[in-house]
């Protein structure tokens, strides 16, 4: 048995912190730096800059950070593996290999394809329809990345695999595991998906802030990932931020939804998993259940959604919804009606108080979004009618930008594939290209949740905010929400666990979550309880009209929400 394999992630998505990859790799020691930049979004920005470009669809960001230290990388034995060649994987490794030219340095480039679909559609479930989407990804697995690893690569750069296959791959070459070794891979999926999104598992992002005492830029996350599949999650020393027993299970909740985390390697199943607190900033993952994973691959399909602009109008003091309603009808009346456009939005936004201590803290904002295929429409001549009603409608006028025009937006679609659909493929340094054959498959099976103590109706209790006991993370899923809440101790999950049922969450959610379908899952290991809110985020991020369209501030609003709470679950 070798020992751990430490991997450090030095991106979370495309756009962080650039010294990452340095921080990293001067930090302390570590085997496999990793870079995840590929979120749905993504995979979107990319398509339009290929469409223009087709030598680029890659994450040249990366080419940036690997410059910094691919010689310390090579002089040390540490291996490079990342997503960040999007939808030109092939484009990407031949660019590192001049940039090593360029450098001086002899360096073996391999990079794995097979993940774009657009050159077949046929395959794909539901079925794509006559509009050719502008990306059209399978989400991949980690043994291409092994494969590369194993016949000598010190960069591999990859398209749409996984997030956690940035992890599953260096862990299953180094330790040489098989195929079928489902509980090993589970827990590297499971230590994958804590340090994905880099420092969101290092006090980043994390609800209790109070106990991140270390307020610097925290240090991205390291999984030490163990022969038997247990990992270590850390960070090197003298860096800012946490890693806590809290931090990584607002991670693990991010962003998933029932407990059998589907991946193409492994089925995870997220209710087996044990967290400890091993020392400072250390924090085990054990006991993590594999089974075989399903008989399809995920796939992310982005399609061209037409157009949009938005115009925000300032409204300050008295009267703010006739002010709105007066706003609303002058502007359209202007347009020629709603429905000139395919989509209208509007929506205002209260941030005002009575007898406002300051001007600013006594305004709204009404906040209008139309969409439509014609560019026209929704272009200057919709921003500029806005301006229109400044010396003709209600009093104080006036708006949060100049008039602006249009831009385009997208529509995500997930869908699957069978996986014989699919030819995952990886092309090694000298050439030669491998098929990865796939593992043996079975249909979707669920772990089995530990049993959970019942709580005892305790009086009195107290109005306080629903964050007193709960923490949350939430983030995006195409259309849909997902929230993890989870407790600090058994008495508070125990209450949780009972409060916080489907109908409670509704309405604690809001006008916004009414007609949604909302999905409730129990993790007791976690202590935590996984919500899905189906369908509250439309057709995804780059079309949502929300001023939060991917999600990230729904679970402190959450949170913010005034609930009868037991006074012994209350801190102090």
């Amino acid at each position: 048995m070798r020992r751990p394999v430490r991997i450090g992630n030095c991106s979370g998505f495309y756009g962080d912190r650039l010294a990452a990859a340095k921080e990293m790799v001067s930090g302390g020691p570590i085997d496999v730096l990793t870079g995840d930049y590929l979120a749905e979004l993504t995979m979107l920005i990319l398509a339009k800059a290929q469409a223009k470009d087709p030598a680029a669809g890659y994450a040249k960001t990366f080419l940036t950070q690997l410059e910094q230290v691919l010689g310390t990388c090579l002089d040390r034995g540490i291996r490079v593996v990342a997503n960040a060649g999007g939808l030109n994987p092939a484009g990407l490794a031949a660019a590192v290999r001049d940039l090593a030219d360029r450098l001086g340095l002899g360096v073996r480039v391999a990079h794995v394809e097979g993940d774009d679909l657009r050159g077949n559609l046929s395959a794909i479930t539901p079925p794509v329809g006559e509009a050719k989407p502008v990306s059209a990804n399978a989400y991949l697995g980690g043994w291409g990345i092994a494969e590369a690893l194993g016949a000598g690569a010190d960069v591999v750069v990859t398209g749409r695999v996984t997030d956690a296959s940035l992890v599953v791959g260096p862990a299953a070459w180094w330790h040489g595991w098989n195929p079928s070794d489902w509980d090993r891979l589970a827990g590297a999926v499971v230590a994958g998906h804590v340090i994905e999104c880099g420092p969101q598992a290092t006090g980043g992002n994390y609800a209790f802030l109070h106990e991140v005492t270390d307020r610097r830029y925290p240090g991205f996350p390291i999984a030490e990932v163990a022969a038997d599949g247990s990992s270590v999650i850390t960070k090197h020393d003298g860096t800012g931020g946490l890693v806590s027993v809290g931090t990584v299970t607002a991670q693990l909740l991010y962003e998933i939804a029932e407990p059998a985390y589907l991946g193409p390697d492994v089925t995870a199943h997220f209710d087996t998993v044990d967290l400890a607190q091993e020392g400072p900033d250390r924090v085990r993952i054990s006991g993590v259940q594999g089974s075989p994973p399903p008989e399809t691959l995920k796939v992310a399909l982005n399609d061209v959604g037409g157009f949009r602009n938005t115009m925000t109008l300032v409204l300050t003091g008295l009267d703010i919804e006739e002010k709105a309603a007066w706003a609303e009808q002058q502007l359209f009346d202007v347009l020629g009606g709603r429905e000139r456009f395919a989509e209208v939005d509007v929506r205002l936004l209260r941030f005002d108080r009575p007898d406002a201590p300051s001007n600013e803290q006594a305004t709204a904002h009404l906040r209008i979004t139309v969409k439509d295929p014609d560019p026209r429409k929704v272009g200057r001549a919709f921003s500029n009618a806005t301006m229109e009603l400044a010396l003709a409608g209600y009093p104080g006028f006036h708006t949060t930008t100049p008039p602006s025009a249009e831009s385009a937006y997208g529509v995500y679609r997930p869908a699957a594939v069978p996986r014989d659909a699919v030819q995952h493929v990886v092309v090694l340094p000298d050439g030669e290209r491998r098929t990865i054959p796939d593992p043996a498959t079975t249909s979707p099976v669920r772990g089995n949740s530990r049993p959970s103590d019942s709580f005892r109706a305790q009086a009195p209790t107290k109005s306080a905010p629903l964050g007193a006991v709960c923490g949350a993370r939430s983030g995006d899923k195409g259309g849909n929400a997902n929230i993890g809440l989870w407790t600090r101790d058994d008495a508070g999950y125990a209450w949780a666990r009972e409060y916080l049922t489907v109908e409670r969450l509704r309405e604690l959610l809001g006008p916004e979550a009414a007609g949604c379908e909302i999905e409730r899952f129990e993790l007791p290991n976690l202590r935590a309880l996984n919500v899905v809110v189906r369908g509250i985020l439309g057709e995804g991020v780059a079309s949502s009209v929300r001023p939060d369209p991917q999600a990230k501030g729904l679970g402190e609003y959450l949170r913010s929400r005034v609930v009868d709470v037991p006074i012994s679950l209350l801190p102090g």
